[in-house]
């Protein structure tokens, strides 16, 4: 039973064309004898997914495949087989069933690149690596299916053999197979592989193709060769950084590399350095160029022999043709060059006080031109203090005035020109040339005494100068030098005495006990130390004051010594009494002018008194009267004096109190008309509420004309409407001009 019940594997082959369903196997279990059982199979392909490829009779037991199969989707299948009865009982324990799908050769080889790039050096010998491809074949690599062969269909070019590589045709390895690669001949190869299944069987086996591109990289093969044997150059002599000659070569190596770009050297024909080649790294060319002067009186012409290489050396067995060297001819032409001084500067040492028309040296230049016939003309350039002259032609230098070692052009006893030296050529050139003077001291500077003014107490307690001796000349012609007091006059020696200190310096000190203060002259006589010493009187300027308990002068002492003299302190108080003269006269005249302004204003005719005038014409209901008026009074509020130019202290009998006026409102300088009613109004109610405004008006008041005026506000008449609950009456003491007004607020109500 359990013989029967045991199922070996099923090979079914894939892509079967059926038909379908196809009969794989029958499960039959002994027990059927005797009941009737139930037949299924689980697992992936007949319950599980994918599912409806396997099916099973569940009476009879015939398991079949329902559909193709593709190994190389799924290579087995791995079912259980179950028996039940009617009942669903198990009956027999699950089986195994497996089935394997049979590889058919349904695939062809697939590279894992349709182009594949290689490289390999030029010049390569056989048996050089290249590169490796690859393809994969879907079917079962262990059957013939799957296992692939490669070979080489076609090489492009053919070039120098149709045979250059060699393919393994397991592997996929591309080597060289023959010698002659050639960069500059065949830079590239293109391959087409083919891989094969079945091992390479051309009649079953299934074959694909791809494209191997195989580069041939460059070697330093070919050295560079100069176009021509022979270049030619020429540079004017004395220049520098100028390129005298391009040498241009060939190099069949890769362009912009290593092996391409040349390195220029020069070999001979310029032992002293004046060429070099540097390369252009744009054209590849080399630059001949001169890199120091060169003299035509030196040399006329250069050879040079230059030599080409390559950044990298060249390949084995590839030796420098002749043509990689090639000789640079190179003319020199002649200008015309500067004259020079020699030596330059030049020194020449002479006693100073050198007298004039002596002739001091001749300083002449050389031209270097000694292929051209020309002169030379020669002119001062530089002559500080104007004490030379060169002849022009044969440049003997004589001196015009005397030489003074202590003038201020002579720095260290050295003293500086420049002369010019020009030639015939053309264009003429020119150079310069100093010549130095050392001019060695002579005792002809008396001399003098330092400090030339000094200060001392009128007491000597103990009070001392220190003075010393200033002299132009050096030393011996200088210090250690003698110092005494001169005989004349006599109260020198009598007030005053000297003593030495050591050889340049002596002190001053009051012989008397004491001196009144003031300036005092001293004359001191002093001698150097020369071969011929030399003396003099200096006077030394002394202040004598009166000192504090430190020692110093006071303020009023110092302000003499500040040299302000009798003369000075005069001038001084004259320009004070005349400053204060005009100021006094300004003064008076001030007053005098006030005093006629006060004096006509109060001559004005009272029935011609603007003010009046305004009070007349203040008046309501006039009728006719009213409209016959000068407006012009009213509209030059700047012709009536101003308060502030009145005198102080002057007023006049109808002018309102000195009080602070009120903010009366302004009126705009064109107001419109319907606005004058509410002027009016405001200005009513500040009059009312004013408590300084007096029952009278002055001119000011009613001065109101326009913007600008002077007027505090509007006349206060009739501006209350309480009053006639005021007494009026003594408007009649305040003279004839309150008259009109003592009529209309005065008296009953009449």
């Amino acid at each position: 039973m359990k013989r029967d019940w045991v199922i070996p594997p099923i090979n079914v082959p894939e892509n079967s064309r059926g038909p379908f369903p196809q009969e794989l196997v029958r499960i039959r279990s002994d027990h059927d004898k005797n009941r009737s059982l139930r037949y299924s199979v689980t697992g992936p392909g007949a319950d599980q997914p994918p599912t409806g490829i396997f099916i099973i009779d569940p009476i009879s037991g015939e398991l079949s495949v329902n559909k193709p199969l593709d190994r190389e989707h799924i290579s087995s299948f791995h079912l259980r087989a179950h028996a039940v009865d009617l009942n669903g009982n198990q009956v027999e324990n699950p089986i195994d069933i497996v089935i394997n799908v049979i590889d058919m050769n349904d695939n062809r080889p697939e590279f894992t690149h349709q182009i594949w790039n290689g490289t390999v050096p030029e010049g390569s010998k056989p048996g050089t690596f290249v590169m490796t491809v690859t393809s994969v074949d879907k079917d079962d690599p262990k059957t013939a299916n799957g296992m692939l062969r490669y070979k080489i269909l076609s090489q492009n070019p053919e070039s120098p053999t149709s045979n250059m590589f060699t393919i393994n045709n397991k592997t996929g390895g591309i080597i060289t197979v023959a010698a002659g690669l050639d960069r500059e001949k065949v830079p590239q190869y293109t391959l087409i592989i083919q891989a094969t299944d079945m091992e390479g069987n051309p009649m079953y086996g299934l074959s694909n193709t791809a494209t191997a591109v195989i580069r041939v990289t460059d070697i330093n093969d070919n050295p560079p060769e100069f176009t021509a044997e022979t270049f030619f150059g020429e540079v004017p002599e004395n220049r520098v950084n100028v390129i005298v000659a391009n040498l241009t070569v060939t190099d069949k190596d890769q362009p912009n590399t290593p092996a391409w770009n040349a390195v220029y050297k020069i070999t001979g024909g310029d032992p002293t350095g004046r060429f070099s080649v540097p390369t252009d790294p744009t054209t590849n060319e080399g630059l001949v160029t001169v890199v120091k002067p060169i003299d035509y009186e030196i040399s006329r012409t250069y050879v040079l022999t230059v030599e080409a290489r390559n950044e990298v050396p060249l390949a084995r067995g590839i030796h420098s043709p002749r043509q990689s060297t090639a000789t640079v001819s190179i003319r020199v032409i002649d200008v015309n060059e500067s004259p020079y001084f020699e030596p330059n500067p030049k020194l020449i040492k002479l006693e100073e006080g050198v007298l004039p028309e002596s002739a001091l040296t001749t300083f002449t230049a050389q031209d270097p031109d000694r292929f051209m016939q020309q002169t030379i003309r020669y002119s001062k350039l530089s002559d500080p203090a104007n004490w030379l002259r060169i002849d022009p032609s044969t440049g003997r230098i004589t001196t015009i005035a005397i030489l003074d070692r202590e003038s201020p052009y002579v720095k260290n006893s050295l003293y500086n020109a420049t002369f010019l030296a020009s030639d015939s050529g053309v264009p003429p050139a020119s150079g310069t040339g100093t010549l130095q003077i050392y001019l060695l001291d002579i005792n002809d500077n008396a001399p003098r005494v330092f400090p030339q003014e000094a200060e001392i107490c009128e007491k000597p307690e103990p009070n001392a100068i220190n003075i010393t001796a200033l002299d132009g000349d050096l030393n011996p012609n200088a210090g250690p030098f003698a110092f005494e007091l001169s005989y004349r006059p006599a109260t020198v020696r009598r007030n005053w005495t000297i003593t030495r200190i050591s050889g340049d310096y002596a002190q001053m000190s009051l012989k008397i006990g004491f001196l009144e203060s003031g300036i005092y002259e001293v004359p001191i006589i002093i001698t150097d130390s020369g071969n011929l010493p030399m003396s003099n009187t200096s006077y030394l300027r002394i202040k004598v004051c009166q000192c504090d308990i430190n020692g110093d002068c006071t303020d009023q002492q110092h302000i003499m010594a500040a040299g302000l003299g009798t003369g000075a302190i005069i001038s001084i108080l004259l320009c004070i009494i005349i400053l204060l003269i005009l100021v006094l006269m300004f003064v008076v005249w001030m007053k005098r002018r006030d005093k006629e302004r006060q004096a006509k204003q109060l001559l004005i005719d009272p029935e011609d008194d603007v003010r009046d005038n305004i009070l007349k014409y203040d008046e309501e209901g006039g009728g006719e009267e009213d409209q016959d008026y000068d407006l012009s009074q009213l509209q030059q509020p700047d012709t009536i004096e101003h308060d502030a130019i009145k005198p102080v202290g002057i007023r006049r009998l109808d002018e309102r109190p000195l009080h602070p006026e009120p903010q009366y409102p302004m009126r705009s300088a064109a107001p419109h008309p319907g606005d004058i009613g509410d002027f009016i109004n405001e200005g009513l109610k500040a009059a009312d509420n004013d408590p300084t405004a007096p029952p009278y008006d002055s001119l000011l008041v009613f001065d109101y004309e326009g913007s600008g005026s002077t007027a505090g506000s509007l006349s206060s008449l009739n501006s209350s409407s309480s009053g006639g609950d005021q007494d009026y009456d003594y408007l009649n003491d305040w003279g004839p001009r309150f008259r009109k007004l003592a009529d209309m607020y005065g008296g009953s109500d009449d």
